[in-house]
């Protein structure tokens, strides 16, 4: 019977003079002087294996060993696995290009890319993904108790939403077709139809000529659609819900990969403190920060929220509120897509999400009435018949909805603090990185 690692020392308490079976990777060989050791890496953790013969081994060979447990409270786990038989399953070429088993702040973003086979089995980096499927996992937990229900839409696209800009266009037979920039058509398709409240994890794709730190050419984006909502304080209080449950489950279940990287999340007090502040109020607090911050050097004048002021507003929150979240409403209409909704004159029921320096979430309230949309277009320099198939969503009758997405990725960085966040994407694509 093979046994993880975690399970070792209940092995060793429970059952200490059966034979059981371990499996994995050679992380670690130590030679003690008459006793060896190898310190064997499953999907669980570490295992201490001990042997009376010094092994024949490559770091990183994957072996099978059989053996008996013993409690030794100085071995990883407070248990070891004292080896009788050991089986070479697959050898490893000697000469790795870095130490998987040793500190990955020493090895650059670049050589971790390029040698993902080998950077995935180190356990920093893995604990990455384990925090990544967390989120993921409570993200679809929270919504389904919300009556949600979850959706797979196409990632092959007549046309965008928002307009042509940022497509990747694919040979699709006879013609052309776009790579989906997010679900958007398609959520509103699903709330349209009745099913009210609608959600997606999948990827998506902007052909943007970005090459920054917060940027990646494909990511995973978590949407939500909900019909029946008066504006974008009900997705931002959705939001609020939504984050205080992801938080609460990574803190459970991954409380030794956020120790890894040194890391916490918010509790949900700080997740109730989060404000909702103005795009204009944002603007000020900002010029206000940057001022503070600058001394006597008068800073340049911010006129948008960019980067810059993202990061200031989230200093500013920190500091007078305690939370390292602020949700920013009342975009004006000309930083928004024209399907969003109206309120006054120029502003719209959007908002964005930033935290800890950096916008996580984009969403709003959608126009829902067909005729309202097709007036808007022109200013948007967007012609109704090229937009039809996303008009005809609104002909037959819409609810008041809205919706918004979290980058997975952003959202992975900014819980355990990354430079880049294409430390948090599996396999990144960006204008330079095409594989592995």
């Amino acid at each position: 019977m093979r046994i993880l690692a975690k399970k070792l020392a209940e092995a060793a308490t429970n059952n200490p003079g059966t034979e059981i079976e371990a499996m994995g990777w050679v992380h670690r060989i130590r030679d003690m002087g008459g006793v060896n050791f190898i310190i064997l890496r499953d999907r669980s953790g570490l295992m201490q294996l001990v042997l009376d013969e010094k092994p024949e081994l490559t770091l990183e060979s994957v072996i099978r060993v059989k053996g008996k447990p013993a409690l030794n409270e100085k071995a990883p786990g407070g248990a070891e696995l004292r080896v009788n038989a050991l089986e070479v399953i697959n050898r490893s070429a000697p000469e790795l290009p870095f130490q998987v088993n040793g500190d990955v702040s020493k090895v650059g973003l670049e050589a971790i890319l390029d040698n993902r086979t080998l950077s995935l089995r180190n356990p920093k980096i893995r604990s990455i993904f384990k925090i990544q499927a967390t989120i993921i996992e409570a993200f679809a937990a929270y919504l389904r108790s919300k009556d949600f229900t979850e959706i797979k839409s196409s990632k092959l696209v007549n046309s965008a939403t928002e307009g042509g800009a940022g497509l990747f266009e694919v040979e699709y037979f006879e013609r052309k077709m776009c790579l989906a920039q997010s679900p958007q058509a398609y959520k509103q398709t699903m709330v349209v139809a009745g099913l009210e409240r609608v959600f997606e994890v999948g990827p998506v794709y902007r052909a943007e000529k970005h090459d920054t730190p917060r940027h990646l050419t494909e990511y995973v984006s978590m949407d939500i659609e909900m019909g029946f909502i008066e504006s974008e304080l009900d997705l931002i209080e959705m939001e609020r819900g939504l984050l205080t449950y992801i938080f609460a489950q990574v803190k459970d279940k991954n409380a030794e990969d956020l120790a890894a990287w040194d890391a916490d999340v918010p509790d949900a007090a700080a997740v109730a403190a989060a404000p909702i502040i103005s795009y204009d109020e944002a603007m000020q607090i900002a010029n206000d920060e940057a001022a503070r911050n600058a001394g006597k050097n008068k800073p340049a004048r911010l006129f948008d929220i960019n980067p810059e002021a993202e990061r200031l507003v989230c200093d500013w929150a920190a500091r007078e509120k305690g939370t390292d979240l602020v949700f920013v409403n009342e975009y004006p209409r000309r930083q928004r897509p024209f399907y969003t909704y109206p309120k006054g004159s120029a502003g719209t029921m959007s908002f964005d999400a930033l935290f800890r320096g950096l916008e996580i979430t984009t969403g709003g309230r959608r126009q829902d009435n067909y005729d309202a949309l097709v007036e808007v277009l022109p200013r948007f320099e967007l012609k109704a018949e090229h937009m039809e198939g996303y008009l005809s969503i609104f002909r037959y009758g819409c609810p008041p909805h809205g919706g918004f997405a979290i980058g997975c990725e952003r959202l992975t960085q900014k819980i355990l603090g990354l430079a880049n966040v294409k430390e948090a994407c599996l396999f990144p694509r960006d204008r330079k990185r095409f594989e592995p």
